[in-house]
């Protein structure tokens, strides 16, 4: 179904609307992975196995040396190669939801590209090659490109740190996009990414939520803590240990969300999802979270970490999505990286 966006000029796609393909790039940078890289790969093979059934899979290789290690390890899955699409690209993390453009609509309802500054989450300093991956994508489309300014700057953002209903709604938070912590875009405050979101992604209501959970390193980016699974219906993440770190960031969220339904006429359906136990590597708490699944055309990757909640949040997602089979990927070892499926996928929409 055509919608006319809310600006007038572009509308950014819910995530369960139909794709046309997924974006990744293939894991090469063993410090993500401390010690534990070798068993990367193949959960990355799993994951591209299980998109290739339902849609095609674009991969940036770094070079033609993990162009073979790629097929090597997709054929030993069985994976159908004739859905994948091997490129050539160097790039620095295998995290395309933050690097990659992000797909929108325009006034005709066609694809344009919007590509966004990207800087590491403000931590790490390896990340030229990342930002300037784009360009591969938009010589590959050859559809038109924005390239987003507020006030004269170019705007850092990650597709990670939002969430969008694609009706007008978008997630995000404080602590991700105005804390001078890990600060994205000094100067920046609440109303001007109202207004970024309203221009850029026909946002008519920003849903500010306030931290994201313990561990995570972009500093807390949405898609470990809520999402839209439907037009008025999220995902939020719970911690019942009243004792555990993320207990009383999470409430708050929770209570947000409520506060947003008492204040406005349209309401949101809120769903709980129980948090894993604490998930220590090495010593190291990770971002373990069930919020950081991917939404395609007809299925939905969930991330597992070997945890007693995992049967209950499969039955949950089952439920809720009735037309969607539920693919849950054992990610013990991906979440060393401090992210799961959702960080490493950018769908392209139809």
């Amino acid at each position: 179904m055509r919608r006319t966006p809310r600006n007038g000029i572009y509308r950014m796609p819910a995530e369960w609307e139909r794709q046309k393909s997924t974006w990744i790039a293939w894991p090469h940078n063993e410090d993500d992975w401390p010690g534990k890289f070798n068993g990367i790969p193949w959960v990355f093979s799993k994951i591209v196995s299980e998109i290739s059934k339902v849609q095609k899979v674009n991969i940036l290789v770094k070079d033609n040396t993990d162009k073979k290690k790629a097929i090597f390890f997709l054929k030993t899955l069985n994976t159908n190669l004739k859905k994948i699409r091997l490129i050539i690209c160097k790039t620095d993390r295998a995290w395309t939801r933050d690097y990659l453009p992000i797909f929108l609509k325009n006034d005709k309802n066609r694809n344009i590209l919007s590509n966004w500054e990207f800087n590491a989450w403000a931590k790490y300093k390896n990340f030229k090659k990342d930002n300037k991956a784009y360009l591969k994508v938009q010589k590959l489309k050859k559809i038109e490109i924005i390239k987003p300014k507020h006030n004269g700057k170019k705007i850092v953002l990650e597709g990670g740190s939002i969430d969008v209903n694609g009706d007008g709604l978008l997630l995000t938070t404080k602590q991700c996009l105005l804390s001078k912590v890990q600060q994205r875009n000094k100067g920046f405050y609440k109303h001007d990414y109202n207004q970024i979101f309203h221009k850029f992604f026909g946002i008519r209501k920003v849903i500010w939520l306030n931290k994201g959970i313990y561990g995570d390193d972009t500093h807390g980016h949405i898609d470990d803590i809520a999402r839209f699974v439907s037009k008025n219906k999220i995902f939020i993440a719970k911690e019942f240990n009243r004792k555990d770190k993320n207990f009383k960031n999470l409430k708050e969220n929770l209570e947000i969300i409520k506060k947003f339904n008492r204040e406005n006429s349209e309401k949101i359906k809120i769903i709980n999802i129980p948090m894993p136990k604490p998930k220590l590597i090495d010593g190291i708490r990770v971002p373990a979270s069930y919020l950081n699944f991917y939404i395609l055309n007809k299925i939905v990757l969930v991330p597992t970490f070997n945890d007693t909640n995992d049967k209950i949040i499969l039955k949950i997602f089952k439920k809720h999505f009735k037309n969607r089979n539920i693919v849950p990927v054992d990610s013990s070892i991906l979440v060393w990286g401090f992210g799961t499926i959702h960080c490493m996928t950018q769908q392209e929409p139809f």
